[in-house]
């Protein structure tokens, strides 16, 4: 038992440091979504993509030491979490509370990449917001209603308030 609670500490500890990586790159994408750099938002979001496949890999190594855990001890793995296990472990003192530590900074690490994630989906989103009210505006522009500017021959010439034949007029 001893070793796959090594095991399983080991693991945590890999997904602890992939999330910690995610973190850093979270953090590095806020200003580049501030600033619109869509080359450096590219690799951001390549090396995300890649850190993710990591995570998934450790995770089904964490999934697997869970199953092989609730065999030993006859649990059904889906009644086994991390903080069950910490409580079997009262026996082994150390274990536990190395556990217990991996446990805690894994939560850390996870609340704080959500919460960095969500303010860079704000972002987005704000972004989103305001390129629709442009292209509105744009289209608005294109649509404005016909002028009664009347040529030579008595006919509208089909001016539209704001746009001239070469697009959107400025000095309006």
């Amino acid at each position: 038992m001893a070793s796959l609670i090594d095991g399983l500490i080991n693991v945590l500890d890999d997904i602890c440091v992939e999330y910690e990586n995610m973190l850093a790159l979270s953090m590095k994408k806020t200003p580049v979504l501030i600033t619109g750099d869509l080359n450096q938002l590219a690799i951001i979001t390549d090396d995300e993509q890649r850190l993710v496949s990591k995570i998934n890999k450790l995770d089904n190594k964490l999934q697997q030491s869970m199953k092989e855990i609730a065999d030993v001890i006859n649990k059904d793995v889906s009644e086994l979490d991390l903080a069950v296990i910490i409580g079997f472990m009262g026996p082994k003192p150390r274990e536990q509370q190395q556990l217990a530590v991996v446990h805690d900074k894994l939560k850390t690490v996870v609340h704080n990449v959500a919460r960095v994630n969500e303010q860079n989906r704000e972002l987005i989103q704000d972004s989103l917001e305001m390129l629709q009210f442009e292209m509105n505006i744009l289209q608005a522009a294109k649509a404005a209603p016909e002028v009664a500017n009347y040529g030579k021959g008595a006919v509208s010439d089909g001016s539209k308030i704001g746009v001239n034949a070469k697009g959107f007029d400025a000095r309006q």
